[in-house]
């Protein structure tokens, strides 16, 4: 039997009906507490009382009308943005893929612009994810992601995560647009970038007049602490994708820039029937309301410590199962000695969601406002899952 829906994921046997907080309730009636958050996507959990007024409210009044008019949220939701970064400029997509299609397009239109049409490489990392789309799969590079799908999008330098060797090499050609980077690398492993290393990516874009281009699709948006990964590090960008947590579970991302970088983006060469609606916006203008303010991301980083400090522990009592915890903020992972896929089904019969990633790690990527209580359940499940796969349960 042919399946209805393309069978492009392999699904676990699990139907939720109904979300609140932290925690969801599968078609059956079993509590789940959700330590993925729709892959670090419901940044403020389910059913947040202020997203859903946002929403509903929204909703009543004006759905869309397409980016041929002004649309208010539109205009809050960029003000709001360029108000607490980098940026000068906003465009609204509806998903990170979509923000790095653009983000490669804005590199490469500012060196055309420039009279420098030789400028179109990007130079990205092994072990990255920046979407599914013909550049994020081309920029990513891996026989994973690209396998059966060329010819594959050119003008992507592929490098090794760390080799500073090889960037400083790569960056001299003469051919490189922008370096493309996540902070802190979510499907490959919950990799850090240390902050030393950002610093010295700054100074080389610099040095050789390149774009410096963050995908702040995962770590983004509070995830590490920060309201921005790179922040940690004291340096900015040219160029940033964000998606995932801006629209706390509904569709939103945004390609944030200077004016600078973004100059060569003139009328008509780029565009977006559904990015930036009003009942997007109205959600994301909700989220940054709440995420950006100083007390919550203090907040965040207190809870961090807490879960850090409790997976410790757990790692310490399963030295079979765990190897190592790493990340940052309430972006963590837990290396595995078992397969990691193991962890997440075990996880299930116990409990609680989470979410595999490369290099046999589980990402844990709860709410960002999560209970100090539910962080300690989550660990009790977490801990009961590896007495499972040990036997000792």
């Amino acid at each position: 039997m042919i399946a209805s829906v393309l069978p492009t994921y392999s699904r676990a046997p699990l139907t939720f009906v109904q979300g609140v907080g932290s925690w969801l309730t599968e078609a059956d009636g079993r509590q789940f507490l959700d330590f993925g958050a729709g892959i670090a996507v419901n940044a403020l959990g389910h059913a947040h009382p202020a997203l859903v007024t946002a929403l509903t409210d929204q909703a009543k009044t004006l759905w869309h009308v397409s980016n041929l008019y002004n649309i208010p949220a539109q205009q809050k939701l960029a003000d709001m943005l360029v108000d607490k970064t980098f940026a000068d400029t906003v465009f609204f997509t509806n998903s990170g893929t979509e923000a790095c299609e653009l983000a490669v397009k804005m590199a490469r239109k500012y060196w055309h612009d420039k009279d420098q049409p030789e400028r179109t490489d990007i130079i990205t990392f092994s072990g990255s994810f920046h979407g599914r789309s013909a550049a994020g799969i081309a920029a990513a590079g891996s026989e994973k992601m690209t396998k059966g799908f060329g010819p594959l999008l050119p003008g992507f330098v592929h490098l090794e995560f760390g080799d500073h060797a090889a960037l400083v090499a790569a960056a001299k050609s003469g051919t490189v647009a922008g370096i493309l980077v996540e902070p802190v690398q979510g499907e490959g492993g919950i990799r850090p970038l240390p902050d030393v290393c950002l610093k010295g990516l700054r100074d080389l874009c610099d040095e050789h007049g390149i774009l410096m281009m963050l995908d702040e699709v995962q770590c983004g948006m509070g995830r590490t602490g920060k309201l921005f990964a790179h922040e940690w590090a004291g340096v900015t960008p040219d160029i940033m994708m964000v998606a995932k947590g801006i629209g706390g579970g509904f569709p939103l991302g945004a390609v944030l820039a200077t004016q600078n970088a973004a100059s060569g983006m003139v009328a008509g060469t780029h565009g977006s029937t559904y990015g930036g609606n009003p009942l997007a916006c109205a959600v994301g203008v909700a989220v940054m309301d709440i995420i950006s303010s100083d007390a919550f991301l203090a907040d965040v980083n207190r809870k961090a410590a807490l879960l850090r400090h409790k997976l410790e522990g757990l790692v310490a009592g399963h030295p079979h199962v765990f190897a190592s915890v790493r990340g940052s903020g309430l972006m963590l992972g837990l290396q595995c000695k078992v397969p990691n896929t193991d962890v997440v089904t075990a996880g299930y019969a116990a409990g609680v969601l989470t979410v595999p990633a490369a290099d046999n790690v589980v990402r844990l990527l709860p709410p960002l406002n999560i209970s100090d209580a539910d962080i300690g359940i989550a660990v009790e499940k977490l801990d009961a899952a590896a007495r499972d796969i040990t036997g000792n349960g």
